[in-house]
């Protein structure tokens, strides 16, 4: 009772033209809800599809529960709560990265493509943290060494071996995964834009306008909701195919 009306009282304390709390709120009310969503509806699906359901709750339910701490960190300090941010996104952009693996499962895909893009994703998560809060005079190099990470994560499911196992699978894996991709190349490169609103460099100039919470935030919601989303849609056309068959 303590906890819940400490956070009514900050809530409270809100600015009507904190737009960067607002986001911070509204963030973690979508995420909640896309959790329970995702949760509640695993049990109408086959057991094979379930795993990914699964996944697609969990990454949700991470980030509900970072962003009530980042809501709160916000209200209390007005500052960027950079620690918060990037103990979710070593959690779920992994599990963003298994859920290619779960989906091309069925044409045969090996763990080893699952730890070479969760690996890939560890890097780009990593180096990012370190130019944005440990070495932030070399931002710039930290940031060059995370996007040659996400690059190799966009050649792998692009071109290469994720690719290869979804035009195997055809259909509606193949349909799902190309989603799961342009998510990755468009939905994936809104965060280098925060990264460099947020951080010294060459290029401060151009993102000088720009708040870097508001940028994450909004990648947030439409990449963990929206890489739930497409995965419930395969299971969804999955289900019904395999019910029209028998």
């Amino acid at each position: 009772m303590g906890n819940l009306i400490t956070n009514l009282s900050l809530v409270a304390k809100m600015a009507p033209d904190d737009y960067v709390g607002f986001t911070f709120f509204v963030g973690c009310m979508a995420m909640m809800a896309a959790a329970a969503f995702f949760f509640l509806s695993m049990n109408q699906f086959d057991r094979k599809w379930r795993t990914s359901i699964l996944v697609s709750g969990l990454i949700t339910f991470i980030a509900a529960v970072h962003y009530w701490y980042m809501r709160d960190y916000w209200a209390t300090n007005m500052e960027s709560p950079t620690f918060f941010r990037y103990v979710d996104w070593v959690l779920t952009v992994p599990l963003m990265c298994v859920e290619f693996f779960l989906i091309l499962r069925v044409a045969g895909a090996k763990k080893s493509l699952m730890w070479k893009l969760i690996a890939l994703s560890v890097i780009m998560l990593v180096t990012g943290y370190f130019g944005e809060a440990v070495y932030r005079d070399a931002a710039w190099f930290w940031g060059l060494v995370s996007g040659i990470a996400y690059f190799a994560i966009v050649y792998i499911i692009w071109f290469g071996e994720a690719k290869k196992l979804a035009e195997n699978a055809g259909g509606a894996v193949l349909k799902a995964h190309k989603t799961l991709c342009w998510f990755v190349l468009v939905g994936w490169a809104i965060y280098p834009l925060g990264y460099m609103a947020g951080t010294p460099g060459w290029y401060e100039g151009w993102f000088s306008g720009l708040n870097m919470d508001v940028i994450y935030n909004i990648g947030d919601a439409i990449n963990k909701i929206g890489f739930g989303l497409v995965v419930y849609n395969l299971a969804t056309m999955a289900s019904s195919g395999e019910k029209a068959a028998a």
